[in-house]
């Protein structure tokens, strides 16, 4: 019995946790850079840069998902995605990026349900042998 692979994700971290987005919907990851700030906007956008000549809003993924803020190091990284269903390119800011992994269906579980925290933005857990992987719902965390 052959098990199906149901999708490659690129695996990065906040604060300790390990997170994961399909890797179809990522184009790039880059270093942190400079950005520009835009006036007025929420505070987990933090700006936008000039990507090879395309201009990309920056999300602070920890600020996205109400994490304390935490100063860009050498580690810090700009996973650039496209959600083509809402036709979105965008950079999240990650602490780190590691790797790339299959995670096999019967090895992702769904999220428990808990009125008393905001899960809309997580498709699942995604299990390995040593860690969790929170598996994120891209086109929920690029909503306003």
């Amino acid at each position: 019995m052959s098990s199906q692979v149901n999708s490659k994700y690129v695996i990065f971290r906040l604060n300790r946790e390990y997170y994961g987005i399909p890797i179809d919907k990522v184009i790039s990851i880059e270093k942190m850079q400079n950005f520009t700030r835009i006036p007025n906007a929420p505070k987990h956008l933090k700006g936008v840069i000039n990507l090879r000549g395309e201009v990309i809003p920056l999300v602070d993924l920890r600020l996205k998902l109400d994490m304390d803020f935490k100063e860009p190091d050498k580690n810090t990284r700009i996973i650039v995605v496209n959600e083509k269903d809402k036709d979105i390119i965008a950079g999240l800011i990650v602490d780190s990026s590691s790797e790339v992994l299959e995670i096999y269906d019967e090895n992702i579980d769904e999220v428990p349900s808990n009125e008393n925290v905001n899960l809309s933005y997580v498709l699942g857990v995604g299990k390995t042998k040593d860690r969790l992987i929170i598996l994120l719902d891209l086109s929920k965390v690029l909503e306003n």
